[in-house]
């Protein structure tokens, strides 16, 4: 038993170095998910050698809040987002001791299973994995909203959502009690469609497709890889509506409309073309609006993508 606490707490401290270590990074993506881009887009070629203009990477980004904000800026929102990850671990691991999924290493049959008894064991595992991602998400949102609306401040310089008490009182004044679950809705659905995808996909692909045990270890990180690609537009539309009508310049008009609802939100930004905006962050393109100028698509003006 000891062991296994000693186990958690390794685990728990992993999550706060990870989380620290790649915090400038998400940082950096969630203010390009939000449609921040400070920095203007340059002209360059595609790898087929059509015109573009490239936007910066992820590492020109970071570099850029360091200008800005200095070291210590680079981990505005460190304190909630390991807060609520820590808290979500929690849920998820007190969640997987009571409900006791069954796992591949853990036979209850002597025999080789059959095919239905095969089948039975996946759809529980998958209402465990249901079960224990949707609490996760639940516990962990409101810490993900002032975790979002503290890295939104960049946009706008402003100071209203600083330590982690002082952002409950924000929220509460600001949205009240529903405000500390903006964006859940989007992100639930994400990772639940996300689940359900890559948990379908390996089990159709380990037990139609691939024979050699060797291969299948690699068959659930490839299918977790691909199912968020597919729903990345969820967490572009749920970070968005952490940030609408927050009283942050970053959440109003003229940089983000007030949405109503996370479908109008969705439905204006695959209007813009901008679901995916966040997915590349090596290479990145700029698509959003434009002017014609003799006869060349350029984009907006440099004044555009200059801070608010």
């Amino acid at each position: 038993m000891s062991k296994q606490k000693e186990n958690k707490w390794s685990n728990y401290a992993l999550r706060i170095i990870v989380n620290t270590a790649s915090h400038p990074f998400e940082y950096a993506k969630v203010l390009i998910q939000i449609g921040h881009e400070p920095i203007p887009p340059r002209p360059a070629k595609t790898f087929f050698g059509k015109p573009a203009h490239k936007l910066p990477n992820i590492f020109e980004y970071v570099k850029h809040i360091k200008s800005v904000d200095g070291f210590a800026g680079c981990y505005n929102g460190l304190a909630p987002k390991v807060c609520g990850n820590l808290l979500s671990a929690i849920a998820t691991q007190k969640l997987i001791d009571y409900l006791e999924p069954p796992r591949d290493d853990d036979e209850d049959f002597e025999e080789e299973p059959t095919e239905e008894q095969k089948r039975e064991r996946f759809i529980r595992s998958v209402k465990c994995d249901i079960i224990t991602h949707t609490a996760a998400i639940f516990v962990s949102q409101p810490f993900h909203v002032i975790t979002v609306r503290m890295m939104a401040q960049f946009i706008g310089r402003e100071t209203k959502y600083n330590g982690i008490l002082s952002s409950v009182k924000e929220i509460y004044t600001q949205n009240g009690i529903l405000g500390f679950f903006s964006g859940l809705v989007p992100r639930l659905l994400g990772d639940i469609c996300s689940l359900l995808l890559a948990s379908s996909l390996t089990y159709a692909i380990n037990h139609y497709l691939v024979e050699e045990r060797e291969l299948k270890v690699y068959t659930s990180a490839t299918m977790t890889f691909l199912a968020t690609a597919v729903t990345y537009p969820f967490q572009v539309v749920s970070n968005c509506m952490a940030v609408t009508n927050s009283g942050l310049l970053a959440g109003s008009p003229p940089f983000m409309p007030h949405y109503n609802s996370w479908m109008d939100c969705w439905a204006d930004l695959s209007c813009q073309n901008q679901l995916k905006r966040g997915s590349s962050l090596l290479i990145r393109y700029y698509i959003g609006p434009s002017i014609v100028i003799g006869g060349k698509s350029l984009p907006l003006p440099k004044e555009t993508f200059k801070t608010p």
